[in-house]
Parts: C-alpha cells; sequence; structure tokens
C-alpha cells in the first residue's frame, strides 16, 4: 500500500510541467512580440551582475528552435521528478536548479549562458542515477526509459558543439549525480518483502515450514 501510494497521480503533476514549460513559450513571445533581447539577463560567470542569471536564464532561450529542442524532455523530465519522487521533487528540484546555476556561474566562459538545459541535464542525471542506486523496480525501469530516450544528452556535456552551454550541461549532471547519493535514503526505496526485514518475527505458517525443513536435515544427518 505504502508504494502504491508513491506513485499516485494527482493532476497537479501533469499541470506543474505544463504551466513551467508554457512559461518559457511566454517569456519568448513576448520577447519577440515586443522586441526585445533578455539574453544580458543570463548566467555570465564570476560577474556579480551575473548571479541573476541563476534565477532568470532558464526562462530566457535564444530562438525557438532553442526553446522548441528543451520543452519535450523538460516536460517529461520534470514529471517524472514529481510523480516517482513526489516527497522530495519541490526540494530537489529547488536546490538542484540553484546548485546548477552557480557550478556554471563558476566554471563557465565569459559569455552569458541562457536556456532550461542546464535544469534538464540536472533531472536526467537525478533520475537516472536515482533509480539505480535505489534498486527498486519501478524506478530502475523509469531510468533505463530515460537513457533511451534522451542517454544521447551525455555527449554534450563535453565541448563538442560551439555555442553550447556545455558548462551548464555539465553542471546539472554532476549535481544530479550528487543529488541522487544526497536523497537516497528519502523518498522511495527497494520493496522488501515482509520475511527480508530485519524485525521480521514469522508467523504460525511459517514455523510450520521451519520445522518441515528442520526435520528433513535431522534425517539426512
Amino acid at each position: 500500500m505504502v508504494a502504491q501510494s508513491q506513485f499516485k497521480f494527482s493532476p497537479w503533476i501533469l499541470a506543474v510541467p505544463l504551466y513551467f514549460v508554457l512559461s518559457l513559450w511566454l517569456v519568448y513571445w513576448f520577447e519577440v512580440r515586443n522586441g526585445y533581447n533578455f539574453n544580458s539577463y543570463g548566467i555570465y560567470p564570476r560577474s556579480v551582475s551575473g548571479l541573476k542569471g541563476i534565477f532568470l536564464s532558464p526562462f530566457i532561450h535564444g530562438d525557438i528552435k532553442h526553446l522548441y529542442h528543451n520543452s519535450a524532455p523538460l516536460f517529461v523530465l520534470l514529471f517524472s521528478l514529481l510523480y516517482f519522487y513526489r516527497g522530495i521533487a519541490w526540494k530537489v528540484f529547488i536546490y538542484g536548479t540553484l546548485c546548477t546555476g552557480l557550478m556554471t556561474w563558476i566554471i563557465a566562459r565569459k559569455s552569458f549562458h541562457i536556456g532550461a538545459s542546464g535544469i534538464i541535464y540536472f533531472l536526467f542525471s537525478f533520475i537516472f542515477f536515482s533509480g539505480i542506486i535505489r534498486k527498486n523496480y519501478r524506478l530502475v525501469a523509469v531510468s533505463l526509459m530515460i537513457i533511451f530516450l534522451y542517454g544521447s544528452m551525455v555527449w554534450y556535456v563535453l565541448p563538442v558543439k560551439e555555442n553550447v552551454s556545455w558548462e551548464g550541461h555539465l553542471s546539472g549532471f554532476v549535481f544530479g549525480l550528487v543529488f541522487a547519493f544526497i536523497f537516497r535514503g528519502t523518498g522511495p526505496q527497494k520493496f522488501q518483502y515482509e520475511w527480508e526485514k530485519e524485525n521480521y518475527e514469522a508467523d504460525e505458517f511459517d514455523s510450520l515450514f521451519e520445522e518441515h525443513e528442520q526435520l528433513e536435515s535431522e534425517e539426512k544427518a
């Protein structure tokens, strides 16, 4: 019953990622509609004024192609986080976003870094490694699905393409792994049968089997 309640669907789990992605499109529409360029609100490394980008950069995209490619994985991964890790989802998402942005600010090249891809890489890494670490069969299945859908993203944590903030990708990936270890003891865990638990006490039915096994071993001896 506990496992079922952990993975129970609620409308807000679908609404949050949907509205979050829509907010990115709304910002881009407002930018284009009014002739603005919000790139200067992105993360500018090792600059005090560039710190505001930690909070604002996920909402800013360079062009519609950039925004389009971020929308689907952001929706899927955020939905997966909220559904499978609902007890810790908000803490993981908020702290992970801030840490990813801060690491980008520290290590990245001197340029404005914009887009939600750092969050995407954080969610990808956290969901994948969490499922493996926890050894919960449902979460392992989710990890395998994530690697099947978005496994090719791993290459972009390296500087393999110009004009791509690989530092943001790397920051998200690293902190996703770190958070998977930090939160491994909270949220959904590996399913245990009653007889696998340390405080398990055998009932009368189990005792019959134990006595039968003991008699067989004595007869063989």
